[in-house]
C-alpha cells in the first residue's frame, strides 16, 4: 500500500501587542540555542543571550532585566510544549 502524502499544517496568524514585539524578537533569535539532553529540552542557553558578547548587547536591549523576564516566560511556555509526550 503507497503511503498518502500529508497535507501541509494550516498557517495560523496571531496578533503581538507592539510592547511585546522586541521580546518575541529575542525569543525567535535564540530558537536554535536549547540545552537538550536524553530527557528532553531543558532551557536556552543564557550564555548566549547574557555578557557583553551576548545578545542581549548586539541588539542594544534597553531593558535586560525585563527583556530576560519575558523570555522565560516564554521559554516556560515553550518547555511544556516541548516534552509533551506522545503517550
Amino acid at each position: 500500500m503507497k503511503a498518502q502524502p500529508q497535507a501541509a499544517p494550516e498557517e495560523e496568524h496571531f496578533e503581538v501587542w507592539e510592547e511585546n514585539w522586541d521580546s518575541l524578537t529575542m525569543f525567535l533569535r535564540m530558537q536554535t540555542q536549547w540545552t537538550v539532553t536524553m530527557g528532553g529540552y531543558v532551557g536556552l542557553k543564557y550564555e548566549v543571550l547574557l555578557g557583553a558578547s551576548g545578545l542581549m548587547s548586539l541588539y542594544d536591549v534597553s531593558n535586560p532585566r525585563e527583556m530576560l523576564e519575558d523570555l522565560q516566560a516564554m521559554e516556560a511556555a515553550a518547555l511544556l510544549e516541548l516534552n509533551k509526550s506522545d503517550k
